[in-house]
C-alpha cells in the first residue's frame, strides 16, 4: 500500500509543480509585470517565487478605470483604488492609489458639499453657466456677469465685495442663476448657501425656543456666499423683517461678505412690500433701513424673459 501512496504523492508533487510553473509563466507574460521586474533589476527568481501570491493579486485587477461606470460597482480589492507593485526590503507587495474614476467622484462631492441648501430644487443645484438659456441680448450680458463675477474669484482669490439683486417675472431663470454661479463658485472651493426666504422664515420661527434657531441663524448670516431666493414673496412679521433679515443683511454689509438676492420685485418694489407686516402694521422708516442695506450689498439686474418653466 505504501509504494502506492508514494506513487500517488509524486504524481500530485508533479501535477502541482507542472501548475506552480504554468501560473509563473503566465503571470511573468503580463506586461506590467515584465515592466516591473525590468525596473528592479535586483528582483531573482527566489524573490519571485515568495511574491507569486502578490503578483496573481496585482494581474487579476483592473488597471484601468475607463470603462467603470462607478466606484461603487469596482472589482478591485479596494474599491476606486488601483494596484501597483512596489519592492519592500527584498519582497514583491502592492501599494494602491485612487483611479480616476474615485479621483472624479470625490472632486464632485467635494464641489457639492460646498453648497449648502435650504429648501432649494434639485434642478437648481445642479445648475452651471453652460446651462443657461441664451436668447436675448440682455440674457447674454447677464450670463458674463455672472461669468465675470466667478472669474474675478479664480483670478484674485478673493469675493467681490457685491453679489447680484436679480429681479424679474416668475419662470425667466432667476433661482436657475443663483444654482449656477454657486456651482461654478464650489468648484474653486467657495462655500454658498442658497437659501429658499420663505421656508427658511418659517423653519426659523418654528425653531423659537429651540438652539436650532440661533444655529441656522448663524450658518446663514456668516456664509462665504449667500444667496437668498423669492425674497418678497412671503409674509413678514416685524420680527423676522427687523431681527432676522435685518441683522442678516446688516453683518454682510458690514463684513463685507457678497450677497445675492432674486425677487419678483424691483428696489422700490420690495421696500413697499416690507413696510408692511402680516399684521397689517406699516414702518416705511424700517422698510428703507433695509433697503439701503440691500442696495449696498448687491448690483441691481433686471432678468427680462418668458416663463421658462412652460417649456419644460
Amino acid at each position: 500500500m505504501k509504494p502506492i501512496q508514494n506513487e500517488l504523492n509524486k504524481k500530485m508533487d508533479a501535477q502541482f509543480q507542472e501548475r506552480f510553473q504554468s501560473i509563473q509563466q503566465e503571470l511573468l507574460a503580463d506586461p506590467q509585470i515584465q515592466k516591473f521586474v525590468q525596473e528592479n533589476k535586483e528582483i531573482t527568481s527566489e524573490i519571485i517565487e515568495k511574491g507569486l501570491g502578490k503578483l496573481y493579486e496585482f494581474k487579476n485587477q483592473q488597471h484601468d478605470c475607463a470603462e467603470c461606470p462607478s466606484v461603487k460597482e469596482c472589482v478591485n480589492t479596494i474599491g476606486g483604488f488601483v494596484p501597483k507593485l512596489s519592492l519592500t526590503r527584498g519582497l514583491i507587495d502592492i501599494e494602491y492609489s485612487p483611479c480616476q474614476q474615485k479621483l472624479v467622484e470625490d472632486e464632485r462631492r467635494k464641489t457639492e458639499n460646498m453648497i449648502s441648501s435650504m429648501h432649494m430644487p434639485k434642478d437648481v443645484l445642479k445648475a452651471t453657466l453652460d446651462d443657461i438659456r441664451i436668447y436675448s441680448e440682455e440674457r447674454s450680458d447677464l450670463a458674463e456677469k455672472a461669468r465675470a463675477f466667478v472669474e474675478e474669484v479664480k483670478t484674485t482669490g478673493e469675493l467681490p465685495r457685491k453679489g447680484f439683486y436679480l429681479y424679474g417675472d416668475f419662470g425667466v431663470g432667476k433661482s436657475f442663476l443663483l444654482g449656477a454661479i454657486a456651482n461654478e463658485l464650489a468648484t474653486l472651493k467657495v462655500a454658498t448657501v442658497l437659501v429658499y426666504v420663505p421656508e427658511f422664515l418659517r423653519e426659523l420661527k418654528n425653531a423659537i425656543g429651540t438652539p436650532k434657531l440661533e444655529e441656522k441663524f448663524e450658518f446663514a448670516k456668516k456664509a462665504p456666499v449667500l444667496m437668498l431666493d423669492d425674497m418678497g414673496a412671503e409674509s413678514l412679521t416685524a420680527w423676522t423683517r427687523d431681527e432676522i433679515l435685518g441683522s442678516i443683511l446688516h453683518y454682510r454689509m458690514a463684513e463685507q461678505l457678497p450677497t445675492f438676492i432674486s425677487s419678483n420685485l424691483d428696489y422700490d418694489g420690495l421696500e413697499a412690500s416690507i413696510s408692511k407686516t402680516n399684521k397689517g402694521e406699516y414702518d416705511p422708516v424700517k422698510a428703507k433701513r433695509i433697503m439701503e442695506r440691500i442696495k449696498a450689498i448687491t448690483e441691481p439686474i433686471f432678468l427680462k424673459g418668458f416663463n421658462l418653466r412652460d417649456f419644460n
